[in-house]
């Protein structure tokens, strides 16, 4: 799955973007802030990321959808800062638990690509 873009690092490579690392990242950024909009929590991921990550439409709403249609997330219609409808998104307890169980794994993933790189 593609995130959308990561920024280009002073070496001229692009960081290496793991598929499946979006829907964690989705939900720790609605753990951390509370009910938000789409376009809020991809500007949370891109702030928190220190840019390296830039989360596009195109990657955000599907991934949204899947978390929706699983429980982890509920959803609403708001009338945003803009004054337009807008989707506010927040976390249920089966996203709070699947959240706790994906940053288990990535615990697990990071340990064993870091012994394969040293």
């Amino acid at each position: 799955m593609c995130m959308g873009t990561a920024r280009t690092s002073g070496t001229g490579h692009r960081p290496v973007v793991l598929q499946g690392t979006l829907e964690p990242m989705i939900l720790a950024v609605i753990a951390s802030a509370g009910e938000l909009h789409g376009y809020g929590i991809a500007r949370a991921i891109e702030r928190k990321s220190g840019a390296v990550f830039t989360i596009e439409e195109g990657s955000l709403y599907p991934a949204m959808r899947r978390l929706v249609e699983r429980g982890h997330v509920r959803s609403r219609w708001t009338i945003g800062p803009s004054g337009r409808r807008a989707r506010s998104y927040w976390l249920s307890a089966s996203g709070a638990r699947e959240l706790g169980r994906q940053r288990e794994l990535w615990v697990a993933v990071r340990v064993g690509v870091d012994s394969v790189l040293a």
